[in-house]
């Protein structure tokens, strides 16, 4: 007599390849891959270029560029190697680092000309904090005004100097402790407004996001 035969059921581990591990880290990949358009929106506007200027230096064309920012192309290796290496930062900067437990913001600067740029905040996303320096020049090698217009809104509060603000059709000049705040649709460029070094501070948000002050009325 031939004994039924019966059904095994397997109770070892899961498949590393295909089991809840393989979805978890899929699943962190996703999530890296998906900041990586913002981070890369974040550092051009920083640095004040427009994408047909990103694409001469980098030979990646302007849609895939406004693709690559907007989260409709993969970033894939063969192109971010040449954005790492325009805006002067490591891969890790584009993709987002893992998160160690320190608490402390491990700061890359951001060269373009004169100017110094360090960016305070960890975040892809959301408000975007800048630390800028700009070194001074005798007047025959400052740069001439030349606005640009990008999507967002910005607040800059002056720490150093003095700092030229063009916007649209007027021109000031901010001091050390002013302030100012201006949609980033309107034409707009900061630089020294003399020979000196000027050091500000700026807030982004890409979406419109305001900087919403509030003063504490003066005790009588």
């Amino acid at each position: 007599m031939v004994a039924p035969a019966t059904s095994r059921t397997r109770t070892g581990p899961a498949d590393p390849a295909t089991g809840p591990t393989a979805d978890t880290t899929a699943d962190k990949t996703a999530d890296v891959l998906a900041g990586v358009g913002a981070r890369l929106r974040a550092l051009r506007t920083a640095r004040s270029i427009t994408l047909a200027e990103l694409s001469a230096e980098t030979g990646v064309s302007v849609s895939t560029l406004s693709r690559l920012e907007s989260g409709q192309r993969r970033p894939v290796l063969e192109l971010l190697l040449p954005l790492a290496r325009a805006y002067g930062v490591p891969l890790d900067d584009l993709v987002g680092a893992p998160p160690t437990g320190d608490p402390r913001i491990h700061l890359t600067p951001i060269r373009h000309g004169s100017q110094t740029i360090i960016p305070l905040s960890r975040g892809a996303t959301g408000l975007q904090a800048f630390k800028h320096v700009i070194a001074g020049s005798a007047p025959a090698a400052q740069q001439a005004p030349d606005p640009k217009t990008h999507e967002g809104f910005e607040w800059i509060y002056v720490l150093r100097g003095n700092l030229r603000l063009v916007l649209g059709e007027h021109d000031f000049v901010l001091a050390a402790g002013e302030a100012a705040e201006f949609d980033t649709h309107t034409p707009h460029w900061f630089g020294p407004a003399d020979t000196r070094a000027v050091e500000f501070l700026s807030l982004f948000g890409r979406q419109g996001e305001r900087m919403h002050v509030r003063a504490t009325p003066a005790r009588r």
